[in-house]
């Protein structure tokens, strides 16, 4: 008899999962060892200036990440911006280790409103549970899409066709772009575009997405390749059922074809924005319905879940660029605007 190993393909090292531990319940549990490496970051390393109260508390946390911090704590630190990055941190911190799970304090944290968490906490948060949830996911196109929840995205026409890319990622090499002017500027005429640098995924390329996922450097045709719509809407599948325990069958949609839809959920603030207006029965101006980059229609497998003003009808998400064609996906909206039934929503 012959034993096969399997090998299972490591992505995402920069989400930090290997400094948690998951739970009975499949969650993650934070470890001090994570928060360690938040006190980590430069905005709370203190710098050779600083003062001994700031000094005292990192070297506190360093010893006894969960130590209590007061408030009096804080408001000792001298240096103003150095105190804000305190109160944000610990803030952080005391919503996190209050709850059994990263998933439960990210639920916590959005239901209500995410008040005074920074954005980037947020996305890290996001990182994280999907990299819990996706665990053994063998797609590329899966988790390229995936990148989508967690990381802004630059949208660009090719063809017609809408490319999305890591919109840290293209800054990074324009700003290379325009420093090249400077010095060679010969050279930086000659060059192309950030995006025309980066390859986009296909069949022949997208093996190559595990050796480079921390990298996000590969484009997703989201516009022309039906793969990796099927594959964005994976993933929401995939974020529903973690965080709220409700199977849905999500699948992209070229209009609404309801006329008495009931229930939408912007993806993102500029869809919410437009979904609103159509929701008033005003029409959105050519320029709004440009900018619309995704219509997908959810149902659920199961109709208990659903409040019953909704029961029998779909849902539909909507996902839209910004004026600048960058792509904001608020994974919270799922969380929060789902019209789920009572116990469920609760």
């Amino acid at each position: 008899m012959s034993l096969e190993t399997r090998t299972v393909t490591e992505f995402w090292v920069s989400s930090g999962h290997h400094m948690t531990r998951r739970t009975e319940g499949g969650g993650l549990a934070i470890t001090d060892e994570m928060i360690l490496a938040y006190l980590a970051r430069p905005e709370l390393v203190p710098p050779e200036e600083a003062c001994e109260a700031e000094r005292g508390l990192h070297a506190l946390l360093m010893k006894e990440p969960r130590h209590p911090v007061t408030r009096a704590m804080v408001e000792a630190v001298a240096d103003a911006d150095a105190r804000e990055n305190w109160q944000f941190m610990i803030g952080f911190r005391d919503r996190l280790i209050a709850h059994p799970s990263l998933e439960a304090a990210y639920l916590a944290i959005v239901r209500k409103g995410a008040q005074r968490i920074p954005p980037l906490f947020l996305n890290q948060l996001v990182h994280l549970i999907l990299r819990n949830a996706l665990d053994g996911c063998e797609d590329p196109f899966i988790l390229r899409a995936a990148e989508l929840l967690f990381r802004a995205q630059k949208g660009s026409l090719k063809d017609d066709t809408l490319l999305l890319a890591d919109q840290e990622l293209i800054e990074e090499l324009d700003a290379e772009r325009q420093s090249l002017l400077h010095t060679a500027p010969l050279a930086a005429m000659m060059g192309q575009d950030a995006l025309s640098e980066l390859d986009v995924m296909t069949e022949e390329t997208a093996p190559s997405y595990w050796s480079r996922s921390d990298a996000f450097s590969m484009v997703l045709n989201i516009g022309g390749d039906a793969r990796s719509r099927e594959a964005f809407c994976r993933v929401l599948e995939t974020w529903i059922a973690h965080m709220l325990g409700v199977e849905t069958r999500i699948a992209p949609a070229e209009r609404v074809e309801d006329a008495d839809w009931r229930w939408f959920v912007g993806l993102d603030a500029e869809a919410t924005a437009i979904g609103n207006r159509l929701w008033r029965g005003e029409e959105p101006d050519a320029t709004e319905r440009a900018r619309i980059c995704g219509l997908f229609r959810l149902d659920f497998a199961d109709p208990r879940a659903v409040d019953p003003k909704i029961a029998g009808k779909p849902v539909y998400l909507i996902m839209a660029l910004t004026e600048d064609m960058i792509l904001r996906v608020k994974p919270q909206n799922l969380i929060v605007g789902l019209p789920l039934a009572g116990a469920l929503a609760a």
